[in-house]
């Protein structure tokens, strides 16, 4: 497989800054004009990939990809960005057991991105560029419908992110007494905050047997996320957490023909109402979703 790529981009902005000066009463305003737009840029981009299917079903496949995104926002001092530019490599195993409704799939990858960008410690309404991140991990499934009334879905990533280039430094932080530290740490090596290492889940749905339940059906699974740093030189985490998520759903059509494609879901999630924190920053944290119940009804032609 064979793909490319090619992007143009000319972004056009302005900006003023204005600065107040109250010495002596004279009340002066100083407006200075600034640039925000990034130079003209180009890019051409590419993958390439090779796969082979075996008569038994397995699948082994490798891809090279490099990537160029665009970032129109400016530091403080209203400089713009470089575009955030970057390469991936990716090998996998896919495996369709013969005769059978199940599919397991497996992969690494590294991922190297340049001009990656970070809140600003200082100037804290803006981003600077932090150098190169690497992302590198892998990631397992399992999709198989197991008999013919009961289905399993499965999956598991590991996920190893961190800055490899970067030359600034931050301060600590203490959440217990809201305190920095009084020297600063280097960020290179450290883990980029807000992403977990670990993530897992598992789900299962089964339809009832029996023509008095046809078209019923109930479901069921857990999530788990494990813990992410809070800011860029690992000062604390955010703690991991378990979900765990139920359903139950009705199929019309499969006691009524007239109605075949309209099907009606119930879904609980969060079942524990559990509480939890998503993401936690110097000054706050963000709280995950309590309890949540919904249904829907579909109908599909």
């Amino acid at each position: 497989m064979l793909g490319d790529r090619q992007d143009w981009i000319n972004y056009n902005g302005h900006a003023l800054s204005h600065t107040y000066d109250n010495t002596n009463g004279q009340n002066i305003t100083t407006e200075t004009p600034g640039n925000t737009a990034p130079q003209p840029a180009s890019a051409f981009t590419w993958r390439a990939g090779i796969l082979y299917n075996f008569a038994f079903g397995l699948t082994p496949y490798f891809s090279y990809s490099t990537s160029f995104v665009p970032q129109t926002s400016t530091n403080y001092q209203g400089q713009p960005f470089a575009p955030l530019t970057g390469k991936q490599l990716e090998v996998g195993l896919k495996y369709k057991v013969p005769n059978k409704d199940i599919l397991l799939t497996a992969s690494a990858f590294r991922i190297d991105e340049d001009h990656y960008l970070e809140q600003d410690p200082v100037h804290v309404n803006y981003s600077l560029d932090a150098g190169q991140v690497r992302s590198q991990g892998f990631e397992v499934s399992a999709n198989a419908n197991i008999t013919k009334d009961l289905r399993a879905i499965a999956s598991y990533s590991y996920v190893d992110i961190r800055y490899t280039k970067n030359n600034e430094e931050s301060q600590r932080y203490n959440p217990y007494t809201g305190a920095y530290s009084s020297n600063s740490f280097s960020e290179q090596g450290r883990f980029v905050p807000y992403v977990p290492r670990n993530m897992f889940s598992v789900f299962l749905d089964y339809s009832l047997p029996g023509n008095s339940l046809k078209g019923f059906g109930v479901n069921g699974g857990m999530r788990y996320v494990g813990f992410r740093y809070t800011d860029n030189v690992e000062s604390f985490k955010a703690p991991a957490y378990f979900l765990f998520d139920i359903g139950a759903h009705y199929d019309f059509g499969a006691s009524i023909p007239h109605l075949k494609g309209l099907k009606a879901q119930l879904a609980i999630s969060n079942l524990t109402n559990k509480y939890y924190v998503t993401q936690c920053s110097d000054y706050d944290c963000y709280v995950g979703q309590g309890r949540r119940v919904y249904g829907n009804l579909t109908y599909n032609w």
